[in-house]
């Protein structure tokens, strides 16, 4: 029998792997009151500069009005904080606020521990290899 097509199609396969990734871990996020996507702009920032929000949706995969509606409810539930930047009063800077990184920080842990269970079948260069490969692809995006 012939190989299927998206058996080898590289989208495809990544999309695989982003859910076996992500299928045990996203039942974790839920459990600590977070959706996908909070969880996400909170591992963004929880060890991070001040990022625009333009930044932060890109970071997160998200568009810009989406992101734009969610810190301000993240902001409201004590998460985030919002403040103009210096540079340019027109933009908006999204930082984590202690409380949003207390709460991620758990995560951060289980979600390292989760990667590396997931990983367990690679070697160590192999797994350097597939970050390096995969840091490439994403800096073509």
């Amino acid at each position: 029998m012939n190989e299927r097509f998206v058996d080898g199609y590289l989208g495809y396969l990544l999309g695989q792997a982003n859910h076996a990734l992500y299928k045990d871990f996203d039942a974790q996020v839920r459990a600590a009151g977070l959706s996908s996507i909070e969880w996400r702009v909170l591992a963004t920032l929880h060890d991070s500069e001040p990022l625009t929000v333009s930044q932060l949706a890109h970071e997160v995969l998200s568009k810009q009005p989406t992101v734009t509606k969610l810190v301000q409810r993240m902001c409201e539930q004590g998460w985030v904080e919002l403040s103009a930047c210096p540079d340019d009063q027109r933009r908006t800077l999204v930082t984590a606020t202690t409380a949003g990184r207390k709460l991620v920080r758990p995560l951060i842990d289980k979600a390292r521990a989760h990667e590396a269970s997931v990983l367990r079948s690679l070697g160590a260069s192999e797994k350097v290899a597939l970050r390096k490969l995969l840091a490439k692809l994403a800096s073509q995006a």
